[in-house]
C-alpha cells in the first residue's frame, strides 16, 4: 500500500515537471523551434486541425521556421492561421512553404518573459507540493485504518518529501535554464 502511493506521488511529480517543461518551450526566445506553433490550429476543411497534422513543419535557419502544407490550398490558410494566433508572429509565403521569421526580442519583452517563466514554475512548485500533501494525507489515512505502523507511516512521509525536494530541485533546474536561455538571445 505505502509502495502504492509513492508510486503514484511519483507519477504524479515527473507529470507535473514534464508539463511545466512543455509550457516552457512555448514561451519564445527570439530563437525558432518548431514547438512553437504545436498548439496552433487550422481550420482544415471544418476541422481544427494542429499545423503538424496538415504540413511539414521544419527550421529553415535559427530564426526561421519554415511550414509547407501537403495540401497546396492550404498555403493561405496556414499563413492567416499563424498571423491570427497570439504568438505575435508574422509569416510570409515564399511559393509553397510559409516562412515564419522569429523578431528579436526587446530588452522589457525578455523582462516580462521571465516574470512568465517563474510564475510558471511557482505554479509546478505548489503542485508538487500539493501532491505532497495528498499524499501524506493518504499515508495518514492508511495508519487511521490500521493498515500501516506508524514508524512504516513516518518513513514513508520521509520518503515523499525526499521527491519533492528532487522535484522542485528539478523544477529550479529547469526555470533557470529557460532563464539563460530568454537572457542569452
Amino acid at each position: 500500500m505505502i509502495a502504492d502511493v509513492k508510486k503514484s506521488t511519483e507519477q504524479k511529480m515527473k507529470k507535473t515537471l514534464e508539463t511545466l517543461k512543455a509550457d516552457l518551450g512555448k514561451i519564445r526566445t527570439g530563437r525558432a523551434h518548431t514547438g512553437l506553433l504545436d498548439h496552433v490550429l487550422v481550420d482544415y476543411y471544418g476541422t481544427p486541425t494542429p499545423i503538424s497534422g496538415v504540413a511539414n513543419v521544419t527550421l529553415l535557419d535559427a530564426r526561421t521556421i519554415g511550414v509547407t502544407p501537403w495540401d497546396k490550398k492550404m498555403v493561405g490558410v496556414v499563413e492567416k492561421t499563424i498571423r491570427d494566433s497570439d504568438l505575435g508572429l508574422n509569416p510570409a509565403t515564399l511559393g509553397e512553404t510559409v516562412r515564419v521569421p522569429m523578431p528579436a526580442l526587446t530588452e522589457e519583452r525578455r523582462r516580462d518573459l521571465i516574470k512568465v517563466v517563474h510564475r510558471e514554475a511557482e505554479n509546478a512548485r505548489i503542485a508538487v507540493r500539493n501532491i505532497r500533501r495528498d499524499a501524506n494525507n493518504h499515508l495518514k489515512d492508511l495508519l487511521k485504518q490500521k493498515k500501516v505502523a506508524e514508524d512504516e507511516e513516518r518513513r514513508a512521509q520521509d520518503e515523499v518529501q525526499k521527491l519533492t525536494d528532487r522535484y522542485i530541485s528539478e523544477v529550479d533546474k529547469a526555470l533557470a535554464a529557460k532563464e539563460a536561455d530568454l537572457i542569452a538571445v
